[in-house]
């Protein structure tokens, strides 16, 4: 970007990127490149221990209260080592951030907004499906009530960071009765018991990036997981898609 379109603190975040980047041992691109190393773990492990991940967001969470402008600076700086480094640095830190971070609670904001932009737990968004693609109306995933929880089965596929991931921010349907975009709820669901992951997916230009299948069989998800409300599943997708 050039640099007189920026101010003074955009410039001083836009040098710690590159000294970010500079960090990165050549070494670790090329073993992602051979398919060696599956997920960038010790970039973005580097990147929270920075404070660069999730500049947007409020201090109080773990961010720098910055604006979009900033991210896009570092965002550009991060791609220069790669798709798959802006790509993997922007899927948690920033969609499933956004998610919580706008829609979420203070329990779930501390529990997870905070760690994951310390770089010390990772995060992927679970919105593609083997039928209908990106398609968020057309999702076929389940989630059916039962008492405080949630009971959890489809599949999510071609789910960049699934390999590293610690949570998933997962859409299921809700309400089957209704209208396709009133009846989905966003939920976070942890890795554990019930949820698969099979790294499958050896795309050029995006190796290293933990491209994998998730398999979601009678997972128990509490209700407290619940991003925003029961059947609101839209607007967060819709806060996520419009800066």
């Amino acid at each position: 970007m050039y640099d007189f379109l920026l101010n003074d603190e955009q410039r001083a975040i836009r040098d710690e990127a590159r000294d970010l980047v500079a960090w990165v041992p050549k070494d670790m691109i090329t073993k992602m490149d051979r398919d060696e190393i599956r997920f960038p773990t010790e970039f973005l492990r580097e990147a929270g221990r920075r404070n660069l991940l999730g500049l947007r967001f409020p201090k109080e969470w773990g961010g720098r209260d910055m604006d979009w402008v900033t991210t896009c600076v570092v965002m550009e700086e991060i791609g220069t080592l790669g798709y798959i480094f802006a790509c993997t640095f922007g899927v948690g830190a920033e969609l499933v951030c956004d998610a919580i971070v706008t829609h979420g609670t203070d329990a779930q904001k501390a529990k997870y907004v905070r760690p994951l932009l310390a770089g010390e737990i990772f995060a992927a968004e679970g919105l593609t499906e083997p039928r209908g693609g990106s398609d968020f109306f057309g999702t076929t995933t389940t989630a059916v009530r039962d008492g405080d929880t949630f009971v959890l089965n489809g599949q999510k596929r071609f789910i960049v960071g699934a390999e590293g991931a610690d949570f998933f921010l997962i859409y299921a349907r809700t309400n089957p009765e209704a209208a396709p975009q009133a009846g989905i709820t966003a939920f976070i669901v942890d890795r554990g018991p019930g949820l698969t992951v099979d790294y499958l997916y050896n795309l050029m230009g995006s190796r290293g990036g933990g491209a994998g299948r998730v398999v979601l069989k009678d997972v128990v998800v509490p209700i407290d997981n619940v991003i925003g409300t029961v059947d609101g599943g839209v607007d967060v997708f819709n806060t996520m898609m419009i800066p």
